[in-house]
C-alpha cells in the first residue's frame, strides 16, 4: 500500500506541474487535476453507497487491517475499541449541519460549508466539500463525539505527530463552539518525528521504512550481539531472547526522550548492552533473577518480610530510597504525559543496583541478617524493574 500511495502521489504531482505549465493557478490546479477528481467521484458514490466501490474499498480496507493487526500484535499493543471514520462520518454530518443551522458555521455559494476561525487568529476551515462529502475533520468531530458518550470520559488524548499541531488546535475549537464541555479541555499530546541516520521515517515520502522490516532487523542485530552470550541456550530461548532484547531496545531507545522533541534513532546504539539501554535493564532484571535461582538452589528463600534489625550502607539506603520514588515517578509520568520519567527511573535504578552488586556480597555473605535482606532488596529491585518496563510495553526476560 506504500509503493502504491508513494506511485499515486507522483503521478498526482506530475499533473499538478503540467497544468500549471499551462497557466492554471496552483491551486486550481491541484483540483483539476485528472486523478483528484477520479478520486472526488469515488469518494461521492462511497457516501451514496455505490455496491462496486463499497466492495473495491472493503476489499482494500481489510488488507490494510490484517497488516497493522500483525504489526501491532509483534508490538504487544491491543485496543479496547477501534473507530473507523466509515462509523463516524455521519455523526460527523449531523453535528456540521446542526452547526450551520445555529450560525455557528456557514455555506459558501458552491455549497460548500465552512468554519470561520479569524477571532481565533486562524483562517477558514473546511467542513463539507461542496458535494456534500465529508472530509477529515467532519469525521474527526463525529469520532470524538462517539467516544464521549461510549466511555464517559473526562478528557481525551490525541497522541499524533506535531505535523497535526493545527489539526487538533482546529478541532478543539470547534468541538467547544459546537457545545460539547469537554472541547477546550481536549489535549493533543504532539510528540515529534523519529528519524534514522538515512533519513526520516515517513511513510508518505520516497524512502518508506517499514515498521516490520525495521523489527526484523533489531531482532537480528540483537543475535548478532549477543555473540556467544547463548551458546549454551536452545535455538528457541536464542530466537525468543533475541525477540525480547530487540524489540525492547527499539521501544526503550524511542521513550526514553521527551516524545515531543524530534530525535534520531540509531538501532545500533540502542541495542548495546551498556548505557542506558533497554538490552542493559533487561540484564540487569535477568542478572537478579538469576541471583534468585542460585539462592533457591543453595536452600536461600526471599523472605516476605525482615525480623531481624540490620543496619544498612549508604549504598543500600540509596536503593531503598530508590524503590521509594517509583510511585511518584509514575504519577508524574502520568501528569506530564511522557514515558520517559518512567524509562530513565528503571535505567538509574539498574545502574544502581549494577554498581551495589559489583561491591557487596549476596549468596557469599556470611552474615544471615545482611544476606536476607539483600536477598529481598534484590527482589524488590526486579519487581520495581519489570513493573517499570511493562508500563512501557517493554518484556523482560528471566534469563540471558
Amino acid at each position: 500500500m506504500g509503493d502504491y500511495y508513494v506511485r499515486f502521489d507522483k503521478e498526482y504531482r506530475a499533473q499538478v506541474k503540467e497544468l500549471v505549465a499551462k497557466g492554471m493557478t496552483e491551486d486550481d490546479a491541484k483540483k483539476e487535476a485528472p486523478l483528484m477528481k477520479e478520486a472526488q467521484q469515488m469518494l461521492e458514490k462511497w457516501e451514496a453507497g455505490d455496491p462496486e466501490v463499497r466492495a473495491l474499498w472493503e476489499k482494500m480496507n481489510n488488507w490494510v487491517y490484517e497488516g497493522f493487526d500483525k504489526t501491532y500484535k509483534r508490538l504487544g499493543i491491543s485496543f479496547d475499541k477501534i473507530y473507523y471514520e466509515s462509523q463516524t462520518y455521519l455523526d460527523g454530518k449531523a453535528k456540521v449541519n446542526e452547526g450551520l443551522e445555529k450560525g455557528v458555521f456557514y455555506r459558501r455559494p458552491d455549497g460548500s460549508v465552512w468554519a470561520d476561525l479569524a477571532k481565533d487568529g486562524l483562517d477558514e476551515k473546511l467542513l463539507l466539500r461542496a458535494d456534500g462529502t465529508s472530509v477529515y475533520m467532519t469525521q474527526d468531530i463525529g469520532t470524538a463525539q462517539q467516544r464521549f458518550r461510549d466511555y464517559n470520559i473526562d478528557k481525551m488524548i490525541y497522541v499524533v505527530g506535531n505535523e497535526q499541531n493545527y489539526h487538533f488546535q482546529v478541532l478543539s475549537i470547534l468541538l467547544d463552539r459546537l457545545g460539547f464541555e469537554w472541547g477546550k479541555d481536549l489535549v493533543h499530546f504532539s510528540y515529534g518525528m523519529v528519524e534514522l541516520p538515512e533519513g526520516k521515517m515517513k511513510s508518505r515520502e520516497g524512502t518508506v521504512v517499514d515498521a516490520d522490516d525495521l523489527m526484523d532487523e533489531m531482532i537480528r542485530t540483537a543475535k548478532e550481539t549477543s555473540g556467544d552470550k547463548l551458546k549454551d541456550y536452545s535455538e528457541e530461548e536464542v530466537d525468543n531472547i533475541a525477540r525480547i532484547c530487540g524489540l525492547g531496545a527499539l521501544k526503550y531507545f524511542i521513550l526514553k526522550v521527551d516524545p515531543r522533541k524530534n530525535m534520531m534513532f540509531n538501532p545500533k546504539e540502542s541495542i548495546d548492552f551498556n548505557g542506558n539501554t533497554g538490552p542493559f535493564i533487561q540484564y540487569t532484571y535477568a542478572r537478579i533473577r538469576s541471583v534468585i535461582r542460585k539462592a533457591a538452589e543453595a536452600g536461600l528463600q526471599v523472605p516476605a518480610r525482615l525480623e531481624a534489625k540490620y543496619e544498612l550502607s549508604e549504598r543500600e539506603t540509596q536503593l531503598v530510597q530508590n524503590l521509594a520514588s517509583f510511585p511518584q515517578t509514575v504519577k508524574q509520568a502520568g501528569k506530564d504525559y511522557s514515558p520517559a520519567f518512567i524509562a530513565n527511573y528503571c535505567y538509574d535504578l539498574a545502574k544502581a543496583y549494577n554498581q551495589f552488586y559489583h561491591d557487596f556480597s549476596i549468596l557469599k555473605e556470611e552474615n544471615a541478617d545482611a544476606q536476607q535482606f539483600r536477598l529481598l532488596l534484590s527482589s524488590l529491585i526486579a519487581n520495581t524493574i519489570k513493573t517499570g518496563m511493562d508500563l512501557l510495553g517493554i518484556e523482560v526476560p528471566e534469563r540471558m
